[in-house]
């Protein structure tokens, strides 16, 4: 996937720093699209994955209007759980982040199921 970093995408802009350069909550939410896309022609219909366990080293600052290519390829798949090794480079080839990427393919409405209230049962 292909991105290029905007004023919304900064350090400032997020919180996560003081500098107008690429956040890495936003480096991150790019690797983890990554993921989703990497596995969209997998996925039946009514799952979805989630996201289980990051590691993510950010290497390199990138300014506002640098173009980054963000890869996803599968390093390793049991079952329902799929881990992703991620890149994300400048398109002049320089690394600005990798790492892992750990999904869980689920069954969208049981999964969203689980985590609505149970229904009242009335008073004691």
């Amino acid at each position: 996937m292909r991105f290029t970093v905007t004023d919304d995408d900064t350090a400032a802009a997020l919180g996560s720093g003081s500098l107008p350069v690429l956040a890495t909550p936003r480096l991150l939410a790019w690797c983890e699209a990554a993921t989703c896309a990497a596995l969209e022609d997998e996925l039946r219909d009514g799952e979805t994955s989630v996201g289980t366990r990051v590691q993510l080293e950010h290497l390199a600052a990138s300014p506002v209007g640098a173009e980054l290519e963000v890869t996803a390829e599968v390093a390793y798949a049991d079952g329902r759980l799929r881990r992703f090794t991620v890149t994300a480079r400048h398109v002049d080839g320089k690394v600005v982040g990798s790492g892992e990427v750990t999904r869980v393919v689920v069954d969208a409405e049981r999964f969203l199921g689980r985590l609505r209230p149970a229904p009242d049962q009335g008073a004691d």
